[in-house]
Parts: structure tokens; sequence; C-alpha cells
């Protein structure tokens, strides 16, 4: 562990991904979390049983942090957390829209009484947009911004990524952003207010089909494993496997025809002068390298594209992840046994973050209200 964040202390009220993906991380650089929950808990805790019975989301994000059940429309519980954000550097919260000023914990008001405060406010889409209001979940956010709509093969139709990239892209960008606050507080002494969305997360992503569309007049396709703007790019069949090759510039396009697919003609060829025409002429370039690769075997392709230095890979299952050479799993603690789980992609000083077991629903209650009694005793 860094600890770079040792001394920090963080509440979060939040739940599902998003929010408890900047908070974990927040955890694995040292600072303290702790976790607001419901009576009944996060409901990701009941996303699924598969991590030795508890759920894979719940234990992938929370580790590290300290639990403690509340309800906020108690007045004692909301004092105690009123007493919790006064000594808080740190405020993260993704619940509905106007939850939290409703209760009197809004950002606004919590800026005023705590000028040292960050508060981070994650919510589906941004402030002052007609649908600032709406629910909004990681499908809806993939359709709505486009990224369903350039996700899949040409004949399957928009198609979800089969992660909740709107939750996790938004969990880091909500990390970088509390961390860059937090910089910005060492200079000034002055907290700050973040608002983020997931739908603003995507939008950023999708920049390139959008200048694509907007500018050039041309609706991004689907296009499976291939990529819309480079060429050769995608899968090719071998005589006993699948190969996946990507070029990158015109030398290693070069290297590829001269040296791997041993085809000078291919560089002969006009339709694949460079990397537009490439593309243009996609159909006929995949044509002319799987003739070539048809009657190659696996090895015999992997041999010539590592001496030539030209990169490609394979499409793994999540078994073939399991024990994939490149992948570094670390245990975490839990009630029923570690759970392997995969490593933060970080390393420090040649060092991993190490990990630390998600708590139990109001595992930390007793041990929370007794430190935060006094506090709580003078905000009630």
């Amino acid at each position: 562990m860094t600890n770079a964040l040792e001394g920090v202390l963080v509440v979060a009220l939040e739940q599902a991904v998003a929010a408890p993906l900047a908070s974990c991380r927040l955890a694995d650089a040292g600072a303290r979390v702790i976790k607001l929950e419901r009576e009944e808990g996060d409901f990701s805790r009941g996303y699924d049983d598969y991590a030795g019975g508890l759920s894979s989301y719940f234990v992938w994000i929370n580790r590290g942090k300290e639990s403690c059940r509340v309800d906020l429309k108690d007045k004692t519980d909301l004092a105690l957390v009123e007493a919790m954000l006064a000594q808080a550097d740190v405020f993260i919260q993704n619940f509905a829209p106007g939850a939290t000023d409703r209760l009197g914990i809004g950002s606004e008001a919590l800026r005023r009484r705590h000028p040292r405060l960050i508060t981070c406010d994650i919510s589906g889409y941004a402030p002052g947009t007609p649908h600032y209001t709406k629910k909004a979940y990681d499908l809806l956010i993939q359709a709505e911004a486009g990224l369903a709509a350039v996700t899949g093969s040409p004949d399957s139709g928009p198609t979800r990524i089969g992660i909740s990239i709107a939750d996790i892209a938004t969990g880091n960008a909500a990390y970088a952003a509390i961390l860059e606050a937090l910089i910005r507080r060492g200079r000034t002494g002055e907290g700050s207010r973040i608002q983020l969305s997931l739908f603003d997360t995507i939008a950023d992503l999708m920049n390139v089909p959008y200048l694509t569309r907007r500018y050039g007049g041309i609706e991004p396709p689907r296009l499976g494993l291939a990529h819309p703007s480079i060429a050769p790019y995608g899968v090719f069949r071998l005589a006993d496997a699948e190969v996946l090759i990507s070029i990158q510039s015109e030398r290693e396009w070069q290297i590829l025809a001269r040296d791997v697919l041993a085809d000078a003609g291919l560089l002969e060829d006009p339709r694949f002068a460079n990397n537009v025409l490439r593309v243009r002429n996609r159909p006929a370039l995949d044509a002319a390298i799987q003739a070539i690769l048809a009657t190659r075997s696996y090895a015999e392709t992997a041999a010539g594209l590592d001496a030539a230095r030209i990169a490609y890979g394979t499409v793994s299952t999540m078994a073939d992840l399991i024990d994939h050479p490149a992948a570094t799993a670390l245990p975490v603690p839990t009630p029923n046994g570690p759970i392997e789980v995969l490593a933060p992609p970080v390393l420090v000083d040649g060092k991993r973050v190490p990990m630390r077991a998600p708590p139990g629903l109001g595992e930390h209650d007793e041990a929370l209200r007794r430190e935060f009694a006094a506090t709580a005793a003078r905000s009630a």
C-alpha cells in the first residue's frame, strides 16, 4: 500500500458501482473510508453470490471500508452523519439528485459549513440538463450516449459492452477529480464541489465516433473486432485457431506484408497504399490476408509475428483469463475464505496494493457510533 492518503477521511453515501469504485480507489491509497448504508445494505450486496457466496461486485469495489448502517430519516442517525462530515475530508454520494439537499447534507450546504470539505456528487445526467432528475443505469447510458450503437457486429444490432463501463469509467473519473481537489486544497486550504455524470463520462469517450459523424458525415459502423479507423486490424482464421492482428503505422504494415505475409504484391496494390485507402478497401484487404493465413498454424503465425514485432493476440474466455500468464490475482479476505480478485493496474515502487476485506453489513456500527457520539450529540 502506498498510504499516500493516510489521514484522509472519506464519508461515502454510496450504492451500486460508480461511487463505491471511486471510494475503493481512495481506500487503496490509504484513506479511511466510512461507507454509509441503508438498513438493508447497498443493493449491490445482492447482485449475485458468485464470490464464495458473496456478491462479486461488492467484494471487488468495497474492500478496506468500514460499514455503518444509518436511517437518514432518523434525526439521531442524521446527526451521526453530520458529525462524521464535520471531520471528513471528502464526501462522495450517488443517491438520486436532490436527495441529500432535502436532508440538509447537500454539497452547497456542506461547503458553507465546512469550507475545507471536498464533495463529489455523481448522477446519471449532468446538472442543468433536462435529463438531470431521471433515473439512469449503466445500460441506459451506454444506449443514450451512443456507445451501444457502435458496439457489436454488422449483423448484431446495437450491443451493450459486457461490463458496467459507464459506472466504472465514472468511478475512475471521480477518483481522479477528488485527487485533484485534494492537491488544490493542499495549496489553497479550500475544498471543492465536484459534479460528474455517467452520461458525460461516456459522451467524452465517444468523441472519435462523434467527430466522425458530425464533421465527416459518416455514421460509424459496428465492426465487431475490427477498428473503424485502422486496417488491417481484426481477427483472422488460421488452420487451427484464430489470431488478432493490430497494425498501427505504415512501417508496421510494410513489415507485416513483406516479412510475415510474404506478399510484396500487397505493398504494390494502390488500394492499400495508405491507411485511409486500406480502411476504404477493408473487405478486399481482409480477404487477401485471410487467404494467406488460412493454411498456417497458430504456432507458425505467432512465431512470424513475434520475429517481426507485430502486435497480435487471441480472444480469451473468462476461463482463459483465469490462467492467463499476464494476469495477476490477489487474495481478498472474506468471512467465507479468501477470494482471488484481479489486481488493480498500478504498481508503486514495484509493489501492488494489498487487498483488504470488504465489510460486513453494519460491521462497524457500534465502533463508529461511539467514535462520533460526542459530536453527534451536539448536532442533534
